[in-house]
Formats: structure tokens, C-alpha cells, sequence
């Protein structure tokens, strides 16, 4: 009990805010497909912190920016 309530102390407590969206139900059978989730909200949180944490969302030309790495890649290879 001690060791989690130090734990606790130790976290950084986040803010938490209840969101809603409107989506066609094709795209969000998609992203559940895609997520590998059943539920809803599972897939919307999934897809949320994988768009926060991937490195092409923050570059302007993400295609750009694959294509490099796939070439770069395969001239590593060779």
C-alpha cells in the first residue's frame, strides 16, 4: 500500500476532458480494423496517441519523408 501511494506521489497527474465527434460509420469500422480494437473508444485513443507519437505528423511532406527513409534503406543494402 505504501509503495503505491508513492507511486501515486510520484506521477504526473494529467488532465482529463470527455470529447465527441461526428464520423461515418465506414470510417470508423476502418479504424477499428486498423487499431486492431473492438470498441470505440479504444480505436479513438489508439489512433490519437499513435498520430501524437509518430514522427511524420509533424513533417510537412510525410511522403516525402518515408520515401527518403525507404531509400536511404535500400542503399544500405546494397
Amino acid at each position: 500500500m505504501l509503495r503505491a501511494s508513492l507511486h501515486l506521489k510520484e506521477m504526473k497527474m494529467s488532465k482529463i476532458m470527455h470529447v465527441q465527434t461526428v464520423l461515418a460509420v465506414d470510417e470508423l469500422e476502418t479504424l477499428k480494423q486498423k487499431t486492431g480494437e473492438s470498441s470505440t473508444k479504444e480505436a479513438l485513443a489508439k489512433a490519437v496517441h499513435h498520430f501524437l507519437e509518430c514522427e511524420y505528423t509533424h513533417v510537412e511532406d510525410m511522403w516525402a519523408k518515408k520515401l527518403e527513409k525507404v531509400v536511404k534503406r535500400k542503399r544500405e543494402e546494397i
